[in-house]
C-alpha cells in the first residue's frame, strides 16, 4: 500500500438547468469509488463539486419557466443534493458557482491574467437579432457544425464531434429567439491568449496526466493550431459583470471550471484547512478531476494554461469517462432520452447501479452502453446468486447449529490467497480499472461457492461426528465472503453496511490479514434482493 497521501478529487460541474440522470451519474459514481477507496487505505482526501450556475441554458430555462434565474438555480441545487446523496456520492462540499467566493477568484485570475498581459482586447463580428435588438450568446444560435455538418448544433461547441467555434463559424445559423438568420455586428471583447501557452502545454500533456489515446487527440489540436479564447459576453448574460465594464461577463466556462477553487475554498473556511497550501503554484498536494470526454479540450487546454498564467497549480492527472448510451443513444436532456436519478431510486436500487457502471469502468474512453437484459443479468448473477448467497448459505449452518459462532479453525492457506489478491486489487482501484476489480471479485466468489460445494456442509451436518468439520467450513465461507466485501466496499456501500451489520465487524482493509475466527454473528437478514426485470420494463415505460 501507498504512503498517507493529500488528495483533492473533483467532478466536472452538472450544469444547473435540469435534472441529474444516469449519464451524469456514471462519473459521479466513477470517481466517489476512487475517493471512497482512498479512504479506506487512509489517504488525506477531500471530495468536491459544485452546480455550475452561469450561462446561456440557465437564462433560458428561467425564461421558459417564467421564474427568476436564482430562483431556479436554487432549486436545482437542492434538487441535485438530494438525488447525489440518495446515490451515496460523498462529496465533502457541495456548492455552486453563483457564489461571492466564485465571483473573488474569478476577478483575482482575471486581473492576474491582464496584468501579465494574457488578456487581449478586439473587437468582433457578431451574431445579432435585429427583431429583439440583442447580440446572441452561444446558446441564443442554433445550425450545422463547420467542422462535422452535424444539424441542429449550438454556437460554443458541437455535441457530436467536441469541436470548439466561434457562432458566427456556424453554417446557416439561425436565433432562437426569434428563428430568424440573424446578422454581424461589432462588439469589443477580451481573449485569452492560449497561444502563449503552446510549450507549457506540449509538457503538460505529456507529464504523465493524460492517458495516451486523449494525448493523441489533444496533439491534433497543436497541428490546426491554437486560438486566442473569448472569455467575455455580452448582457443579456446570467453570470458575474466584470467590474469596470458596461454590459461584460465572465464567460460561463471561465468562472466554471474556477468552481472547483472556490468550492474548495469555501470548504477550507468551514474546515480550517490551509487553502493555499493546495493551490500554490508548486503544491506538494494531489488534485484529480474526472471529466468526460466531451469536455477534454477545455480541462487540458484552457484550464492548465489559466492556472499557469495565475500563479495556480495544475491537476495531477485528468479522469477521461465516454459518455452512457442508451440503446446505442448518447444520454442527452437537450434530446430528452435519458432516465433521471430521481427516476430510477422510485423501481430500482442505487447501489445496483454503483456496480453495474463499475463493471464497466476502465482507463479508457469508451461509451457505456446501458444493456437491461446485461444489467439483470450481471446483478443478480454476480451480487445476489455468487456473494450474497456465500454469506445467506454458509450463516444458515452457523446461526442454526453453532449459536452464530464462527470457528476457531478455518483454511488459512486458502484465506491468504484471497488476502493476497488485495495487491493486484489495489493497483486497479488506484489505476481506476474498476472493471478489473469486478472480474478479481466474481473470480473470488466462484471459488468460494466452489469450496463450499466440494464439502457439501448440508450433508456433513447429518453425521454428529462432523459437525465441528461444519463449522470450520462454512466459518471459511463466511470469512472468503467478508474479503469479497472489503474489496467491493466502496463500490457498494448500502450493501456493505449491511454487511458490517451481519458480521458485527467493520470492513476494514488494513484489518484484512485477521480472519474473523471464534467470533459471534448476527442472524442473517437478507443483504440484497433480485432485480425484477418488471421494475426495469416499467422504469424504461416511464
Amino acid at each position: 500500500m501507498s504512503l498517507k497521501k493529500k488528495i483533492l478529487v473533483t467532478c466536472a460541474l452538472p450544469y444547473a438547468n435540469g435534472s441529474i440522470h444516469l449519464g451524469h451519474m456514471l462519473e459521479h459514481i466513477q470517481a466517489d469509488i476512487w475517493v471512497r477507496y482512498h479512504r479506506m487505505i487512509g489517504n488525506e482526501i477531500y471530495f468536491i463539486c459544485a452546480d455550475d450556475a452561469h450561462g446561456t441554458p440557465v437564462m433560458l430555462k428561467a425564461l421558459q419557466l417564467k421564474i427568476n434565474p436564482e430562483d431556479m438555480i436554487n432549486k436545482i441545487y437542492y434538487e441535485h443534493i438530494t438525488d447525489l446523496k440518495n446515490f451515496n456520492i460523498s462529496y465533502d462540499n457541495y456548492y455552486t458557482t453563483h457564489s461571492h467566493e466564485n465571483f473573488f477568484f474569478s476577478k483575482l485570475i482575471f486581473n492576474r491574467l491582464k496584468k501579465q498581459k494574457f488578456i487581449k482586447k478586439k473587437i468582433i463580428q457578431q451574431l445579432y437579432d435585429i427583431s429583439h435588438n440583442i447580440f446572441l450568446p452561444d446558446r441564443f444560435v442554433k445550425g450545422i457544425c463547420p467542422n462535422c455538418k452535424s444539424i441542429n448544433q449550438y454556437g460554443d461547441h458541437c455535441e457530436c464531434c467536441g469541436s470548439t467555434y466561434s457562432s458566427i463559424d456556424l453554417i446557416t445559423p439561425i436565433s432562437i429567439l426569434s428563428n430568424t438568420t440573424p446578422i454581424l455586428c461589432n462588439s469589443e471583447h477580451f481573449f485569452f491568449d492560449l497561444p502563449k501557452f503552446k510549450n507549457f502545454l506540449k509538457n503538460w500533456i505529456t507529464s504523465g496526466v493524460l492517458n495516451h489515446k486523449i494525448k493523441n487527440k489533444i496533439q491534433e489540436w497543436f497541428i490546426l493550431g491554437l486560438k486566442k479564447w473569448d472569455i467575455t459576453r455580452d448582457g443579456p448574460y446570467f453570470g458575474f459583470k466584470i467590474p469596470k465594464y458596461m454590459n461584460k461577463y465572465f464567460y460561463v466556462w471561465l468562472d466554471a471550471p474556477i468552481g472547483y477553487i472556490s468550492t474548495f475554498k469555501n470548504l477550507c473556511d468551514k474546515k480550517k484547512i490551509n487553502f493555499y497550501e493546495w493551490w500554490k503554484r508548486n503544491s506538494s498536494k494531489e488534485l484529480y478531476h474526472f471529466i468526460g470526454k466531451d469536455i477534454i479540450y477545455f480541462h487540458s487546454l484552457f484550464w492548465p494554461a489559466i492556472l499557469e498564467g495565475s500563479n495556480f497549480r495544475k491537476p495531477t492527472k485528468l479522469f477521461v469517462h465516454g459518455h452512457v448510451t442508451l440503446n446505442g443513444f448518447k444520454m442527452s436532456k437537450s434530446k430528452g432520452n435519458f432516465i433521471t436519478a430521481k427516476k430510477w431510486l422510485n423501481f430500482l436500487d442505487s447501489d445496483s447501479l454503483r456496480y453495474y457502471y463499475a463493471s464497466k469502468i476502465s482507463s479508457d474512453i469508451n461509451d457505456i452502453d446501458f444493456n437491461l437484459s446485461d444489467f439483470v443479468y450481471k446483478i443478480n448473477g454476480d451480487i445476489v446468486n455468487k456473494i450474497v448467497n456465500l454469506a445467506s448459505r454458509n450463516s444458515y449452518f452457523i446461526n442454526n447449529y453453532f449459536n452464530d459462532n464462527l470457528s476457531k479453525n478455518i483454511d488459512m492457506l486458502l484465506y491468504l490467497k484471497f488476502v493476497k489478491k488485495s495487491e493486484i486489487i489495489h493497483e486497479y482501484f488506484i489505476q481506476g480499472k474498476f472493471s478489473h476489480v469486478i472480474k478479481q471479485i466474481v473470480i473470488l466468489s466462484d471459488i468460494a461457492n466452489c469450496y463450499i460445494d466440494k464439502y457439501k456442509p448440508w450433508l456433513l451436518i447429518k453425521n454428529n461426528l462432523k459437525k465441528k468439520e461444519v463449522q470450520s467450513i462454512c466459518s471459511m465461507g463466511i470469512n472468503m465472503f467478508r474479503v469479497i466485501m472489503i474489496y467491493i466496499k466502496p463500490i457498494m456501500p448500502i450493501l456493505s453496511y449491511k454487511t458490517e451489520l451481519f458480521l458485527k465487524n467493520k470492513l476494514c482493509i488494513n484489518k484484512i490479514k485477521i480472519p474473523l475466527i471464534n467470533k459471534k454473528i448476527n442472524k442473517f437478514k437478507p443483504l440484497f434482493f433480485r432485480i425484477n426485470i418488471n421494475n426495469l420494463n416499467k422504469l424504461i415505460e416511464k
